[in-house]
């Protein structure tokens, strides 16, 4: 069984391929090889749900690289992971505005009735599946402590 968005990402190879773009063909290859990898060691079917938390995690994985290679130095390196993750970002929804994530963190404390930051993960359970994809955890981790403090 096939879903959306992997079909999306096969087609977006075919035309890699067809284009002969041979760096934007390895990091779609790398999504697919993933998507594989979860699909073999757990032997289940990967949906778009579970395909968007994978691009999702690619994307921080690349993000922390590009962090890394710039403090040592090393802008080459970064470039090929900004590259990279300019491609798994093709296949997330669009992020977030400012204001649509403050509404959203607002009405999640409001419904989850958190009061301190001890209850931040009620927070972040009903949070995580409306932004997945479409906005760094980290940065709305910070933003629910500061509302919570």
């Amino acid at each position: 069984m096939s879903t959306e968005l992997k079909d999306q990402i096969k087609e977006a190879m075919k035309a890699a391929m067809r284009a002969k773009e041979k760096e934007r063909l390895g990091t779609i290859r790398m999504i697919q090889a993933e998507v594989k990898r979860i699909e073999v060691d757990e032997r289940i079917e990967v949906d778009d749900q579970r395909l968007l938390a994978v691009l999702d995690k690619m994307c921080k994985q690349r993000r922390d690289s590009i962090i890394q290679y710039e403090d040592a130095g090393r802008q080459e390196l970064a470039d090929i992971e900004k590259a990279e993750m300019a491609v798994i970002q093709e296949f997330l929804p669009a992020a977030l505005t400012e204001a649509e994530l403050e509404q959203l963190i607002s009405k999640a404390i409001a419904d989850s009735g958190a009061e301190s930051a001890r209850d931040m993960g009620k927070v972040m359970g009903i949070l995580k599946p409306q932004v997945q994809g479409r906005a760094d955890m980290g940065a709305i981790s910070k933003i629910i402590k500061e509302k919570l403090a």
